[in-house]
């Protein structure tokens, strides 16, 4: 079930889609979340599998990146460690 909107064809209200999403949770035995926390799940993820800045910019609608790197873009260790591996493989030749 993906709600479009209401069966007038009218944006549904942010409330009742919160209200639909966990009994949606409750029904399928899930933990219930924050909607804004799947979008923030989201953007880290599409940023720690390398997907370009802007491109998840454009994804998640953000004006400007600035919003996207500043809010969402956690640098984790394991990231960490490939950008040192890369720059240690690049002195070493």
């Amino acid at each position: 079930m993906v709600p479009q909107g209401t069966r007038w064809g009218t944006p549904l209200e942010p409330r009742n889609l919160t209200c639909m999403f966990r009994a949606l949770c409750a029904e399928h035995g899930i933990r219930p979340v924050r909607l804004h926390d799947l979008r923030h799940t989201c953007v880290s993820l599409l940023l720690s599998l390398g997907v370009h800045p802007r491109v998840v910019m454009e994804i998640v609608g953000h004006s400007a990146i600035e919003m996207t790197m500043n809010v969402y873009g956690h640098v984790n260790l394991e990231t960490q460690r490939r950008a040192l591996d890369g720059l240690d493989g690049v002195l070493s030749a």
